[in-house]
């Protein structure tokens, strides 16, 4: 199959971890400024919910009792520190990204092929500042619809509004706050990760995530971005990556990373 050839969009999921800045101000300073009602309004609503009921907050925010200080952190996000998208998640696939080795040039790199969903933000960049705060795509907001009810139209207009190939690494969780639009199903790729073992494959979390975080950075550290899903596709092999790709008939096509 031949695609036409755009700039490429990588759709990343967040992560639980996060590493409050110790430095630099308060203000937040993100992309795509179409979302900015609707982070204003779940911003709005997390805060009012931390403030008023932190024992019921923790409960819906999935804490336990013993994290309550991440309920109090959220109570005061609009004044919180901020700092690059990148620095402040701090899960497994980050770990593996390692942006905070990247240099400038890298990074903005990054910047411009990389979207994170969120379920506070919707969607980031990676330089975009944002504070560390809790808030899942599966969380509960009191006298709020439920996340994906709130995200998914507009998500899915953003990752629209993209001109090129899609490769989305996110989580099935972070996928129902923004689908890949059918319009662009023929220009998108969903990656899954497998782990091959005595001859079985079988999907490992740690794996899973460590991998993707390891693709995005070999991508970024590898020259040009890939303007097409063939050039994508040829510069996964050119990295010693073993794929498989399943083209679909209904939604984007499939490809498998095998790991071992």
């Amino acid at each position: 199959m031949l695609y036409r050839r755009f700039t490429m969009l990588i759709l990343l999921p967040p992560s639980e971890g996060k590493s409050a800045p110790l430095s630099g101000d308060t203000s937040q300073q993100l992309s795509f400024p179409e979302l900015d009602s609707t982070r204003s309004q779940v911003q709005k609503a997390l805060i009012k919910m931390c403030k008023g009921d932190p024992e019921l907050a923790a409960k819906n925010l999935g804490l336990g009792v013993t994290q309550l200080d991440e309920v109090f952190a959220n109570a005061h996000l609009d004044k919180a520190r901020c700092g690059p998208a990148i620095d402040v998640y701090t899960g497994v696939l980050y770990e593996a990204l390692h942006a905070a080795s990247l240099n400038a040039k890298t990074r903005a790199k990054l910047n411009s092929a990389v979207a994170i969903s969120s379920a506070l933000f919707g969607l980031v960049r990676p330089l975009d500042l944002i504070p560390a705060y809790r808030l899942s795509g599966n969380s509960i907001l009191t006298d709020s619809p439920r996340l994906p009810q709130v995200w998914r139209e507009e998500v899915s207009t953003v990752i629209a509004s993209s001109t090129g190939p899609i490769i989305d690494l996110r989580s099935q969780t972070y996928v129902a706050l923004g689908p890949i639009p059918a319009q662009c199903n023929e220009r998108a790729l969903v990656i899954r990760v497998l782990f091959e073992k005595n001859g079985k494959r079988s999907v490992v979390s740690h794996f899973n995530k460590a991998t993707k975080g390891e693709l995005v950075r070999a991508l970024a550290n590898s020259g040009a971005v890939p303007k097409s899903i063939d050039q994508f596709l040829k510069r996964l092999s050119e990295l010693g990556y073993e794929w498989e790709l399943d083209e679909s008939k209904s939604g984007p096509a499939r490809l498998d990373l095998i790991t071992h």
